[in-house]
């Protein structure tokens, strides 16, 4: 499922706290992005179409969920950047940021402290 950059801020808002009112997603999310709540909704709407929400109907509104995990997503979206860019390998795409000055001294040991507790 291909979720787009506007769509996916409404997605992180139900992934945070769901059920969720379109007025509360707007109110969430419309602010920040400089959009108005008919924006919104038709992210919502959208959303509705790809099946990666779902509306329950709650008195006069609906209330929105995720039907798909964040983890999910976040699993193929990142194996698809891997396919796409990098050959399906994590090693080119950490050598890229290494080469451009991405990596900070942080993001270096985070990264060795997750190799050493590798077992294959």
């Amino acid at each position: 499922m291909k979720i787009s950059g506007a769509e996916s801020v409404v997605m992180e808002a139900l992934w945070a706290k769901a059920p969720l009112a379109a007025e509360e997603i707007s109110a969430e999310v419309a602010g920040p992005q400089g959009w108005t709540e008919a924006t919104v909704k038709t992210l919502i709407n959208r959303l509705l179409k790809k099946h990666a929400v779902a509306a329950t109907r709650d008195g006069r509104r609906y209330l929105y969920r995720p039907l798909i995990a964040r983890a999910d997503y976040v699993g193929a979206e990142s194996q698809g950047l891997l396919d796409r860019l990098f050959d399906g390998r994590l090693a080119p795409l950490v050598s890229h940021f290494s080469e451009t000055g991405a990596l900070t001294p942080e993001d270096i040991a985070a990264l060795k402290k997750l190799i050493e507790g590798f077992e294959p």
